[in-house]
């Protein structure tokens, strides 16, 4: 096989969690009457709050505290977790077919680790990943787009990066997968890339997994 470890990421590739965020967010400029951007929302997926916060303010101005909107948005996100997360369409399969042949695997999540434990255990696949390869934005100064997360995996792995391929959902995510010299399936769940770097854009994690060659066509 061309491959010899697989790294994932979590939001919106492997977890419907993105959706949940656009969803919980929208609620939040609701409660603070904010006039509602999905929009804005679905620009920034695969960001992180840090990166976020400038265009928030950009857009709200004067008087907009992001903060509250976080206080909000977590609350919503929270409820919302407490009733369950969904799994994206051939999730199971893959990580089940990847068990079976004991392919190398990791996640790579601009979500903190401690958030990545809990959600895949949430979601029922938690058993897939060894603790040590559940990796969190903060396991590294720089998280995506910059490669540093997907090569801090590779090398907990083991395996040099250029024989890792990666699935991602979001443009920040395969901008660093690319930069790290993996393979990029990039599966699109929120909006359109816009990104041209990635190796395969799939419609789904199984055709992106087929077009690869770590599952039979």
């Amino acid at each position: 096989m061309r491959f010899q470890a697989v790294i994932f990421d979590m939001d919106g590739t492997l977890l419907e969690t993105e959706a949940m965020v656009i969803a919980s967010g929208l609620d939040a400029m609701a409660a603070l009457d904010l006039a509602p951007r999905r929009d804005l929302l679905e620009s920034l997926v695969g960001t992180i709050t840090r990166d976020a916060a400038p265009v928030f303010e950009a857009v709200y101005g004067a008087g907009f505290s992001m903060q509250a909107l976080e206080a909000e948005w977590d609350r919503s996100l929270a409820a919302r977790i407490a009733r369950g997360i969904p799994l994206r369409p051939g999730a199971s399969a893959l990580l089940a077919h990847l068990d079976r042949i004991g392919m190398k695997r990791a996640l790579a999540t601009n979500s903190r680790t401690v958030a990545a434990h809990d959600h895949l255990a949430r979601a029922g696949i938690r058993g897939f990943f060894a603790d040590e390869h559940i990796h969190g934005r903060d396991r590294v100064e720089h998280p995506k787009p910059a490669p540093d997360l997907f090569l801090h995996a590779a090398e907990t792995l083991g395996v040099d990066p250029d024989d890792c391929v990666v699935f991602e959902d979001s443009d920040p995510g395969a901008t660093g997968a690319v930069a790290a010299g993996m393979t990029c399936v990039l599966v699109p769940d929120q909006r359109p890339p816009a990104f041209s770097g990635p190796h395969v854009r799939a419609a789904s994690l199984l055709e992106g997994a087929r077009a690869v060659g770590i599952m039979p066509g």
